[in-house]
């Protein structure tokens, strides 16, 4: 039996960090939409449903049912100052036991890549991560060719390890990644100023 999701909602500077509800459809259709060609060389192929109603339904329940397991944390990120999508950021693949680890992966909305919306959440998340959820290891991968993202990763404490052959399919094909990690020990004495 599955017990209620715990509410989540991280607030930064500049934004809220939360689930994804089955009010967002058009802002998140929209978005993903207008920015297809910004994000088709970085993810999976899309599946057929990806942008309709049942397929965002079908999303919103895999949220609520990944929370309520604690498997999985899908946070949107909204602008606050206008209540505008930016992106989404998910921590997945959480293991408790002996790992306390977690696989991070995020998008961020073409026109608003560039403003440090991504650097601000992706630090936000790793602060929850590693204070509220007791994680250990945060780990992320991306392509090599990627370099904002590479950045992102690099500028939120996240440290090389290496290069995953055919790890994903990305595109329609099977991608060689870039590997990173961020240690909850690595973060120990660090404040906002660095």
């Amino acid at each position: 039996m599955l017990r209620r999701p715990r509410k989540v909602r991280i607030e930064t500077e500049r934004l809220t960090l939360r689930p994804l509800t089955h009010g967002d459809f058009n802002a998140w259709s929209s978005l993903r939409a207008e920015s297809r060609d910004f994000l088709a060389p970085w993810e999976p192929t899309w599946a057929t449903d990806h942008l309709t109603r049942k397929g965002f339904t079908n999303r919103v329940y895999w949220v609520n049912r990944s929370v309520a397991q604690g498997s999985a944390l899908p946070l949107l990120i909204v602008r606050r100052a206008d209540n505008t999508l930016v992106g989404a950021i998910t921590l997945d693949n959480i293991r408790r036991g002996p790992a306390q680890s977690a696989t991070c992966g995020y998008w961020i909305g073409q026109r608003h890549a560039r403003h440090g919306y991504m650097r601000e959440a992706l630090s936000a998340v790793v602060d929850h991560a590693f204070i509220e959820m007791d994680l250990s290891r945060l780990e992320a991968g991306c392509l090599p060719e990627n370099a904002p993202s590479r950045g992102v990763l690099e500028k939120c404490g996240f440290k090389y390890e290496g290069v995953a052959q055919s790890y994903l399919q990305i595109n329609g094909r099977w991608r060689n990644h870039v590997l990173y990690a961020a240690l909850r020990s690595d973060r120990r004495g660090r404040t906002d100023t660095g």
